[in-house]
């Protein structure tokens, strides 16, 4: 299945290289239609109470109010001047955020939210132990500084939720501080001791291999080895959303955790469109706690889970306007930033999503909106992918398409979802 549902399958030598990658960052801002953008790599999606904070007032002095989610787990903070690039640099540098100038745009780690607080999984308590042994080995090694800001890591509890993804290098943990080690897409994985260091020895092989002709493992898949040990199906589930764990799980996507007696459970909270407003995010905060040890995990289905956090605590984050409950129309929808924010945008998808879901609600295949040919963030495997046009709307499904006036488009996606949960069921 390609990346999007009517485009043809990578090729096995990627596209030309030769422009340099322009990913932005930290300290490489991007310049978008509402100001400038900054993107912070967060390694498994993971902020601290200070962290929280520290984003949260960013947002507040610098930017417009607002924090973002992407579908990696990281954190974008948008309406910048250009004139603040110095300012956020420091604000970040104060909490940790930002451990090395020379390789913050390749910190690009995901990992399974819920590792190590709901009982399942195969390594569950070896993950986020995982996450700081790898940033701070890439961190440390100079010729990491060469991947590309797009090359991605994810490392998987054994439950095959961001295995699911097809990161260039993953780690599937077995058990025993034990991996799977997964290449691009590969069918089969190599059985790891050293986990992090294998994932750093792919990675450092990609970059000798590639000689800087391609940004992602898959684009020169063809000439690396295949493992010999068959890997699991990856399902892919997204967090349920509400308490988890210990804390008390109410019915979701993935059934109820409670009482089995390991972690310490938490909450999962979805985000429209993976945005909070600085109140929303510093709430985050007072729900994690001030424990210098603990953070919250964003997660790159624009989500966050407060490990720790009671269920207590899910009446107030749904008043603040936080999803609490899986199921729901909203449960896979997202959208790019379309216009206002972005000038190569056809369309106020966010806006046409929102009345889309709001009149023809229906669950089922994730749905992304997308203002340009770019679809910028939209999620992987299968998916509904409705494009906006010149008159409409192009509607995709398994390389089926259909084009849409805007009137037409939400029945037209109720449609898609409705048709493919008949046939899965």
């Amino acid at each position: 299945m390609p990346p999007t549902p009517d485009a043809p399958a990578a090729p096995s030598v990627g596209p030309d290289r030769g422009r340099a990658d322009a990913c932005p960052g930290a300290l490489r801002l991007h310049l978008a239609e509402d100001g400038h953008l900054a993107r912070l790599r967060l390694p498994g999606g993971y902020l601290t109470y200070r962290q929280l904070l520290a984003t949260a007032d960013a947002a507040d002095a610098l930017g417009d109010g607002e924090l973002e989610i992407t579908s990696r787990g990281n954190l974008q903070l948008r309406g910048l001047a250009d004139s603040c690039a110095g300012e956020l640099a420091e604000r970040l540098r104060a909490v940790g955020l930002l451990p090395s100038d020379t390789h913050e745009r390749i910190r690009n780690v995901v990992a399974s939210p819920l590792a190590g607080l709901d009982g399942r999984g195969g390594g569950g308590g070896e993950v986020p132990d995982w996450v700081g042994e790898l940033d701070h080995a890439l961190c440390a090694a100079p010729w990491a500084a060469g991947l590309s800001g797009k090359f991605l890591f994810a490392l998987d509890d054994g439950r095959g939720d961001v295995a699911a993804l097809n990161a260039d290098v993953t780690l599937v943990a077995v058990g025993g501080g034990r991996a799977l080690l997964r290449l691009g897409r590969a069918r089969r994985g190599t059985p790891v001791d050293a986990p992090v260091s294998a994932a750093l020895d792919a990675a450092r092989q990609f970059l000798e291999l590639a000689g800087g002709r391609a940004w992602h493992l898959r684009e020169v898949q063809d000439e690396l080895p295949e493992g010999d040990t068959p890997l699991p199906p990856f399902p892919g589930e997204r967090p349920v959303l509400g308490a988890i764990g210990p804390a008390g799980q109410g019915p979701g996507r993935g059934g109820s955790t409670a009482g089995q007696g390991a972690g310490p459970g938490g909450v999962s909270v979805g985000l429209r469109f993976g945005r909070a407003s600085s109140a929303q995010w510093r709430l985050l905060a007072q729900a994690l706690g001030e424990d210098p040890a603990a953070a919250v995990r964003l997660t790159p289905w624009r989500g966050v889970v407060v490990p720790g956090a009671g269920a207590d605590r899910v009446p107030q984050l749904a008043a603040a306007g936080f999803r609490v409950e899986s199921g729901g129309p909203w449960d896979g929808v997202t959208a790019c930033t379309g216009l206002p924010g972005c000038g190569k945008a056809l369309a106020d998808v966010r806006a046409q999503a929102t009345r889309a879901v709001t009149t023809a609600p229906a669950a089922g295949l994730p749905v992304h909106w997308s203002g340009c040919e770019r679809r910028c963030g939209h999620p992987a495997g299968r998916w509904v992918d409705v494009l906006a046009t010149a008159t409409g709307h192009r509607v995709t499904v398994d390389g089926v398409t259909r084009e849409t006036t805007e009137n037409e488009t939400a029945e037209a996606v109720a449609e898609a979802r409705e048709a493919d949960r008949r046939r899965t069921e």
